[in-house]
């Protein structure tokens, strides 16, 4: 087994339970952890064999760029996406981050993370 991260992918999105939050839009950051078999990308070199940093952007990209009222939903979709699309995967983590949150305070940001093992 092996760990994949991509860190603090950087995305403008349209979220949150406020009118004002969905049409004015605010930034974002996603951090994923994958859990995949990666022995064989080690031993044949070829990305055929493991899980392509350019797919988990994609999908991040794609599932922010739908508009949420809760980060949550967010994702779960992103967590959905990655299971039914690369059967590699065995463990995914996200982290979406919501910069400058209109909560009333000094808040840098705030952070849903949500976990999935994908069943047997």
């Amino acid at each position: 087994m092996g760990i994949i991260k991509v860190e603090n992918i950087r995305v403008f999105a349209n979220h949150g339970c406020l009118k004002e939050e969905t049409a004015i839009g605010s930034d974002y950051r996603v951090d994923i952890k994958i859990k995949a078999n990666l022995q064989s990308s080690s031993v044949s070199d070829d990305l055929a064999d493991t899980v392509d940093y350019v797919f988990l952007n994609r999908v991040v990209r794609e599932e922010m760029a739908k508009p949420s009222k809760l980060l949550e939903s967010v994702a779960k979709r992103i967590l959905n996406r990655f299971f039914e699309e690369e059967s590699l995967i065995t463990k995914a983590t996200v982290a979406v981050r919501k910069v400058n949150p209109p909560i009333g305070g000094d808040v840098e940001m705030v952070t849903i993370q949500m976990t999935h093992k994908r069943k047997n």
